[in-house]
């Protein structure tokens, strides 16, 4: 049967040639060592998309490290006003073919693709033609070489011989980077370059330097390799044109950045409303995520105070429950919390213990059969210097487009020139109990397991482009999972802790609202966190520097929890009225969760449902889950 032409034809059975070099290209030739996992194209949309990526990870070469593609490892991204216009060619190009698709043609998981694809585009257009980081925030330049080089010496994607020639060019290309910054850096009309960005970005370049010694003693560890012998001598001549250039960037914004910079960092209503819609994949505005947040605050809040009036016998034992005060409530909490705080280990035992709680709550998601596990390994480790001013913990997975590398799970320690005092805030707000929450969040069953499913899945668009927002929201969202299949169950002072940790992702959503969207002081900032939050201060002044250094990152874990939820509340009743009962014998819960007894509900099914189709965001997942994109509609 002869198949109707659609516009993409043309690409069928032309081979992609990813080495194709644009004009004035100034690397020299590079032949990586390239395992490649991607799918083999079979149907006109998927070759589309290989010629797709392959234009794309040329321009965004860092990204394409990232993911997995390592055929540009030895490239920066073109960050000059030359190489933003061919990003936005680039992206405007390809914007316009996939929008002009027709839909007819194309799968039920082509059109999600088609959909999410199209957002993505928006979003980097976005970036590029209204967000401009690249002119007021100087983070983002050691951010940007941070990556790039520490992705080519964390896990052994291939021979060393590999890294490390990718790492030795991009050493050499750094004057590219810092030459950029310093016709970059100049503020936008209103927009003036970060005071905050510039300091912090000159307190990590150090971090950088880290990197390089490390690349050092791996290159030195391996000098015997037949492959690798020849590195030294490279490393010998590319490191002092790397330290040039980076003390080059550090002159730079001291002398030149640094005096003129008078902004602050904060986007702005408008600018963080159209950042937001980017980031959450929703129409959801500022103020009504702020509203319901709000809503969602004092019912956690409430419910704290239930339970830490239970707890408070155990663990004050005769001291009087205060009463008559109309604060009483938050000081009943804050006293049992304060006691719970603790039970806390030191900080060089972070690492062993995190290690031995993410086992252990594989071991209860096993025994529950709650949900398969990761195939991939993980290691606890310390988090790189780079990204220490961002605090608290990661989840650093490997690309979608590798396999067989591990993801690490990264623990910021306390600073070694803290004070006693601030160390044991830090400690008392990452105590054994919240510890635990952290280690479900982080690994089992949340990020780690999440991304290690979303590498898994044949989409490269849900996969390569992964909504922060679902990613963030599952972490948070399976959390209380964990609690409703009875993990803690004997120890009601992790619920409180719980419901602390669940407190603290609705309170970065108003803090991130409060400060980019708003005019939120620091004053406001700490009461909202250690008086309406409940946090350590330390915790809440490590909260306060991140939340001004980035936007709409905060948002993502509360909003795309809340809409997991609605997701789990509708899925639950339409499995009641296509079972016999009623949508109403399932009734909004008064918080999250704690649905109980659900009958026959297959609730590994749902959550396997969720994280099975790569990381979308949650408003494409809901389609995909509940079927609401049949042959032939239009996503």
């Amino acid at each position: 049967m002869r198949r109707r032409a659609t516009p993409y034809d043309v690409h069928v059975n032309r081979p992609a040639d990813p080495y194709i070099q644009p004009p004035d290209d100034p690397y020299e030739p590079f032949e990586p060592y390239v395992l490649d996992y991607r799918p083999t194209p079979i149907t006109p949309f998927e070759y589309l998309l290989r010629d797709f990526f392959d234009e794309f990870f040329l321009l965004y070469p860092v990204a394409a490290t990232q993911a997995g593609d390592h055929r540009f490892d030895n490239r920066w991204p073109d960050l000059s006003g030359t190489g933003r216009l061919a990003r936005l060619a680039l992206l405007r190009r390809w914007r316009a073919r996939f929008g002009a698709l027709d839909d007819i043609g194309l799968t039920p998981d082509e059109r999600i693709d088609r959909g999410i694809l199209l957002e993505t585009l928006d979003a980097r257009l976005f970036e590029e033609e209204s967000l401009r980081e690249e002119t007021w925030n100087p983070l983002s330049y050691v951010e940007l070489i941070g990556t790039g080089l520490f992705a080519l010496l964390a896990r052994p994607y291939a021979p060393w011989h590999h890294r490390g020639e990718a790492f030795v060019r991009r050493l050499r290309h750094l004057p590219g980077i810092v030459a950029a910054a310093r016709e970059n850096l100049l503020g936008m009309p209103d927009r003036p370059v970060s005071r905050l960005h510039t300091e912090t970005a000159l307190e990590q370049l150090d971090g950088i330097r880290d990197l390089i010694d490390e690349a050092l003693r791996i290159a030195d560890a391996n000098r015997y390799d037949e492959d690798a012998f020849r590195l030294p001598p490279r490393f010998a001549d590319a490191v002092p044109v790397a330290v040039a250039a980076l003390d080059d960037l550090r002159a730079c914004l001291e002398r030149e950045v640094l005096p003129r910079s008078s902004g602050d960092g904060r986007l702005g209503p408008a600018l963080y409303a159209a950042k937001l819609r980017h980031v959450l994949g929703s129409d959801l505005a500022p103020e009504e995520l702020s509203a319901r947040a709000g809503r969602d605050a004092r019912a956690v809040r409430a419910e704290m105070a239930r339970l830490a009036r239970e707890l408070w016998p155990a663990w004050l034992g005769d001291r009087p429950i205060p009463a008559g005060d109309p604060d009483a409530d938050a000081v009943i909490v804050r006293a049992v919390l304060d006691a719970v705080a603790r039970e806390h280990r030191r900080p060089e035992e972070l690492l062993d213990h995190c290690t031995r709680e993410v086992a252990r709550i594989e071991r209860f998601v096993r025994r529950n059969q709650m949900i398969g596990l990761p195939r991939e390994p993980l290691e606890v480790t310390w988090t790189p210097g780079f990204l220490r001013p961002l605090g608290g913990a990661f989840l650093d997975p490997p690309g979608p487009l590798e396999k067989g590398q591990k993801s690490f799970f990264w623990i910021t320690p306390p600073g070694e020139d803290w004070p006693p005092e601030r160390v044991e805030s830090s400690m008392r707000e990452d105590n054994d109990r919240m510890l635990r929450l952290l280690c479900i969040h982080e690994g089992i069953p949340g990020h780690y397991l999440q991304l290690d499913w979303s590498n898994r899945c044949p989409s490269l668009v849900r996969s390569i482009f992964a909504s922060g927002a679902f990613s963030e929201g599952w972490a948070v969202y399976v959390t209380q999972a964990m609690m409703d299949v009875g993990y803690g169950r004997r120890d009601p002072a992790l619920l409180l802790t719980h419901w602390k940790f669940y407190l603290r992702s609705i309170v970065n959503a108003l803090l991130d609202v409060g400060i980019h969207a708003g005019s939120m002081t620091e004053a406001e900032a700490m009461r909202l966190m250690v008086g309406d939050g409940y946090q350590e201060e330390q915790e809440a002044r490590a909260k306060w520097l991140r939340a001004r250094l980035t936007s709409t990152q905060l948002s993502t874990y509360y909003a795309g929890a809340a809409e997991l939820w609605d997701l789990e509340l509708e899925a639950r009743r339409r499995w009641a009225a296509s079972h016999g009962g009623s949508r109403d014998d399932v009734p909004d819960p008064p918080i999250v969760g704690g649905y109980g007894d659900a009958g026959d509900f297959d609730y590994r099914g749902h959550l396997e449902a969720l994280v099975s189709h790569g990381s979308p965001p949650v408003r494409w997942l809901r389609r995909i889950v509940l079927g609401e994109i049949a042959p032939g509609a239009r996503a």
